[in-house]
């Protein structure tokens, strides 16, 4: 049996009458009416456009462009049709939840949805939440924002949030050529200029950018320094203030330069409140590039990370998040959990709490790691009812306990305990020879996940650890191998 179960089913209360859908417990939802913008208010039945506390049905057939840039915060979205973000002018949405589903019956449950399908009829539209495509990305003159705010009303443990139930999700900003490099030149304490290692397009004046930490004498914990792009003249840097540390670059010992800022960008409203999160459930399809997710993940709280791919398996095959922004994150960046072969390229994480880039119960295999760059991954606690109870959330850039994926050119500077941590150490509450892997077959078997071999792990660098290592394959590989049997 696959391990992938289908979520409970919990459905919604409702009463029908007159072509309007009220939730028993709340308000009218207001449903559209035809599709058109966001703005008109022939796009709604009843000819009224929704405001501050509004619940909001997007309905299966219609498209509805939001073009606006409004303050007042809608309670919560159900999106069955399309939800797409204008492109030609700024716009901001402040929302307690959205959630993307092919189900007319409102529903205000983040985390669950009200069915799971293995697999998905093609024949019929996906609701789709788009902000942008590959194609046709955000551009740079823009931004368009969805701001995550904590509703009295709705369940904290499952809002704020933006979640995709079967359906599709895509965000997609305006692209960098890099959205890292090495620095080019030492930059000196008390300097306001760096020089990159290379040009770069789709840098701006006004974006935000950190320098990764070089300190490696005392192993000071935050040296890593953010700053704004005031002026930008090939691969110079002028920042809007003087640096407070060295950042070497010096042969081997060279930091880097990361670009945090989007044109695309999901947040908290209240960084240091409830926080808000992300996540694609089973079945679901979309993409993410060059989008900034920030301040989002419910600290101590599992499941709950800024960007989770939830028990996928093979549904998402092809889909990818590259040149993400993932930045002051209460509990993890990018969390691919039970998930096999994402493509994660070229993203950069700065500050997190508990481990960044992570496989969370060591079932996912031919996932790509390409190019990431981690920085400042911070000590975490241990996760209720966590999967691995052996993960103590230690704050590692890159963190997984099955090594049939691919790591290649990514880099981890002032993490915490580690900056690449592979664990899988038995303990009497966890069969490390238990978890169901799929196999080149397709077929599911208990497998040792100590004994499965990297398909690469190339190019990858560590450096201005504070804690205990750089690169740490673990405790528990002891007295597996090396042998034939045992190629890790």
């Amino acid at each position: 049996m696959s391990p992938i179960a289908s979520r409970p089913f919990f459905p919604a209360v409702l009463i029908l009458f007159a072509g309007i859908v009220q939730a028993a417990d709340g308000p009218a939802v207001i449903r559209s009416a035809k599709s058109g913008p966001w703005s008109a208010g022939a796009t709604w039945e009843g000819g009224q456009v929704p405001g501050a506390g509004a619940r909001v049905m997007v309905a299966s057939s219609h498209t509805v462009t939001y073009d606006v840039s409004s303050d007042a915060v809608i309670r919560a979205i159900n999106v069955s049709g399309t939800l797409a973000f204008a492109r030609d002018r700024d716009t901001l949405l402040n929302t307690g939840l959205i959630k993307i589903e092919a189900n007319d019956a409102f529903s205000e449950n983040g985390f669950d949805c009200e069915g799971h399908f293995d697999e998905v009829d093609p024949d019929k539209p996906r609701a789709t939440l788009q902000v942008g495509t590959p194609n046709e990305p955000i551009p740079a003159e823009h931004k368009a924002v969805i701001r995550l705010h904590a509703i009295e009303g709705l369940d904290p443990q499952s809002c704020p949030a933006i979640v995709c139930c079967g359906g599709r999700m895509d965000f997609h900003g305006a692209p960098l050529s890099r959205t890292w490099v090495k620095l080019g030149e030492t930059a000196k304490k008390g300097a306001a200029e760096v020089i990159l290692s290379e040009g770069v397009t789709g840098w701006r004046v006004g974006d935000q950018v950190v320098l990764t930490s070089t300190n490696w004498d005392d192993q000071k914990e935050n040296c890593s320094e953010p700053r704004t792009i005031t002026a930008i003249e090939g691969s110079r840097l002028t920042l809007d203030k003087a640096l407070e540390y060295d950042h070497l670059a010096v042969g081997d010992e060279r930091g880097e330069i990361a670009n945090l800022s989007r044109s695309v960008v999901v947040e908290s409203a209240d960084p240091a409140g409830s926080s808000g999160y992300t996540m694609y459930h089973r079945g679901s399809a979309g993409s993410i590039s060059y989008a900034e997710f920030r301040h989002l993940g419910k600290k101590d709280t599992l499941g709950r990370y800024s960007l989770h791919f939830h028990l996928c398996g093979n549904s998402m095959r092809g889909s990818y998040v590259i040149g993400a922004s993932i930045w002051d994150s209460h509990n993890r960046w990018l969390t691919i959990h039970g998930t096999n072969y994402l493509v994660a390229r070229d993203n950069v994480g700065y500050r997190s709490v508990g481990h960044g880039f992570f496989m969370e119960d060591g079932t996912e295999i031919y996932n790509v790691l390409d190019r990431n760059l981690a920085i400042a991954a911070r000590e975490g606690k241990r996760l209720p009812k966590q999967v691995l109870p052996f993960d103590g959330n230690d704050g590692a850039g890159f963190w997984w306990a099955n090594s049939l994926n691919s790591f290649t050119r990514n880099v981890a500077a002032d993490c915490g305990e580690y900056g690449f941590r592979f664990e899988a150490t038995p303990s009497s509450s966890f069969d490390i020879a238990s978890p169901e892997v799929m196999q080149p077959d397709g077929t599911y078997v208990k497998t040792d996940i100590r004994r499965l071999p990297f398909v690469r792990f190339d190019g990858n660098e560590a450096h201005s650890t504070f804690g205990l290592y750089g690169i740490n394959l673990g405790d528990g590989v002891r007295g597996v191998g090396p042998d034939s049997k045992h190629p890790f």
